[in-house]
């Protein structure tokens, strides 16, 4: 089997659904053979090394371990999903302070025992700001590490074709940008459905106040049973296009620090492009409704940003380039 790159994936949270996905995901798209699956349960990532294993892919070189050490050391690519999971009536935000304890001691992993990984994709809850602590502590530069937000602009994607319906890639152009929550943007007003524009389906303002709805509660409706699928493909496919692979288009959490689009010192979703050099962003394009609700997702980021600094989980602003010389 030929793989994109030899070089060491790190998968943490391996013992758990979405990392032993993402193992498995890799795998299967040809990523890298050097995988090592990093979990603080051992019979948890232990039972997904040995089930790896049993699918036998050619060429692969899987390693376990609960060492953080040995995890970390020599890792080129790293995507963790290492966070407390969503229970049934939580909200991401609700995850806040314990998972960005967790996210600065994972930046400080990536600082202590591998300083020249490439890139990290961050996707345990809120991602934001757990990515925007990790970005901190790591000493990283900004486009090396994103978070995972891709999966607020599939749902969208879904819910339109089912509205429309046609085939789900016949819809195209419709994201959601800002907060990876419950004050996520829907940007629509440029989408296309199988070649025509969305206006054209006369979709009445009450049913598109409500698909807006289902789209910012879309991972609550499926929490009984936890989205683990769709957050470890889109997670391994962000990787690829870091690895050189096919690029990643769709919006990623990104550091913005941009005085042009007005978005400051925070990680937020915009149009990206994933690829070999790292994370790229230009300023989202939108009505004027769009972007008041695009501004009400940035200082919704800024509270909760300025919450974990009160904290003291991350220094004030003006100090994080004491933490990181590269922001």
């Amino acid at each position: 089997m030929k793989y994109l790159t030899d070089e060491k994936l790190l998968i943490v949270g391996a013992g758990g659904a979405i990392g032993s996905n993402m193992v498995q995901s890799a795998l299967m798209l040809g990523l890298t053979p050097n995988i090592c699956l990093y979990d603080i349960f051992e019979p948890g990532v232990h039972g997904v090394y040995e089930e790896m294993c049993h699918c036998a892919f050619p060429g692969a070189n899987l390693s376990y371990t609960v060492n953080a050490e040995e995890a970390f050391t020599g890792a080129k690519y790293i995507i963790s999903s290492g966070g407390a999971p969503r229970k049934e009536g939580m909200t991401r935000e609700d995850l806040l302070v314990g998972n960005c304890k967790i996210a600065a001691e994972f930046g400080d992993n990536i600082k202590k025992y591998c300083p020249d990984v490439k890139h990290v994709v961050v996707i345990f809850n809120p991602a934001d700001v757990t990515a925007l602590t990790a970005l901190i502590h790591s000493g990283l530069k900004a486009n090396q590490l994103t978070s995972l937000a891709v999966l607020d602009s599939t749902r969208l994607q879904e819910a339109l074709a089912a509205e429309c319906g046609v085939q789900q890639d016949k819809v195209t152009n419709c994201y959601t940008y800002g907060g990876h929550g419950e004050q996520m943007a829907v940007f629509a007003s440029k989408a296309m459905v199988d070649g025509k524009p969305l206006a054209e389906y006369n979709i009445s303002a009450e049913r598109w106040e409500e698909i807006k709805h289902d789209t910012i509660q879309g991972g609550s409706k499926i929490i009984k049973r936890s989205s683990f699928q769709s957050p470890a493909y889109q997670a391994v496919k962000m990787i690829e296009g870091a690895m050189g692979g096919e690029s990643f288009t769709w919006p990623a959490g990104c550091y913005v620090n941009c005085d042009k689009c007005g978005f400051k010192n925070v990680m937020m979703a915009m149009p990206t492009t994933i690829d070999a050099t790292g994370v790229h962003f230009s300023a989202p394009q939108g009505t004027a409704e769009e972007m008041a609700s695009l501004q009400k997702s940035y200082e919704h980021l800024q509270a909760m940003r300025d919450e974990i600094i009160s904290l003291g989980i991350i220094p004030a602003v003006a100090d994080w380039a004491k933490e990181n010389p590269n922001l």
